[in-house]
């Protein structure tokens, strides 16, 4: 009886299936690195952004620091758009992994396709009701602890820098916020909201340490994302 049973798992699909099964893990691999590499393009504009904003700031003793706060704002644009497309890119990740895992995993070990534990009909009913397995703070959270973070890090750290120090030392804290000073904007109020700005910052990824993927869109769907649960048991 535990031989027919094996047999008959074993041959879940035929030779012609499994050949279309191995194409359709082809395009979700190949639609995840579309997605990665999109990911590298926002991440790459965020450097080359901050370095040019760099650049010009300690260009001479008269430049401004102005473009260092420009900069903030300019980066935290490209981390809204790499947090949109790491959604993307972490649903097609998703969907190759459980392929990886489900599929090639057991013939790699010899022992056929299994489809013992469902994942094939977690697999279809994920392609007839697709859904994102991570909201929108959580990506910004993940995009912040990995990259972002240490990019505005760099630019808090060489504002504050050119304030200080460049184009030599400040003598008091008038002169502080004297090169503060953004126009009529008191030296004060500049500083407060780049405190507040960057204060954010933290907070989200502090908040969004433990991430929800999974729960929190913005259609009613189950409670439980199995596609994802799928994955992470695999993992």
């Amino acid at each position: 009886m535990h031989e027919n049973n094996q047999q008959e798992t074993s041959t879940a699909f035929n030779a012609a299936e499994i050949g279309a099964l191995a194409h359709l893990y082809r395009g979700e691999l190949y639609r995840s690195t579309i997605w990665r590499t999109r990911l590298d393009a926002t991440t790459n504009w965020a450097v080359v952004s901050t370095g040019l904003a760099l650049s010009l700031t300690f260009s001479s003793a008269s430049a401004s620091p102005l473009p260092l706060l420009l900069v903030g704002l300019l980066v935290a644009v490209f981390l809204h758009t790499e947090a949109r497309r790491y959604r993307f890119f972490d649903f097609w990740r998703v969907r190759a992994h459980i392929l990886e895992t489900q599929f090639f995993g057991p013939i790699l070990q010899g022992r056929g396709v299994q489809v013992g534990n469902g994942w094939n009909t977690i697999l279809h009913e994920d392609y007839q009701r697709p859904r994102l397995h991570i909201t929108y703070p959580d990506a910004l959270g993940r995009r912040l602890r990995r990259n972002y973070g240490w990019i505005f890090a760099i630019q808090a750290a060489a504002y504050l820098g050119k304030l200080l120090i460049h184009p030599e030392p400040i003598g008091s804290l008038d002169a502080f916020w004297l090169r503060a000073t953004v126009g009529p904007v008191p030296g004060q109020l500049v500083l407060l909201a780049g405190l507040v700005f960057h204060a954010g910052w933290i907070v989200l990824a502090i908040v969004t340490l433990r991430s929800g993927r999974g729960r929190g869109q913005s259609r009613t769907l189950p409670e439980t994302d199995r596609v994802l649960e799928l994955a992470r048991k695999a993992a």
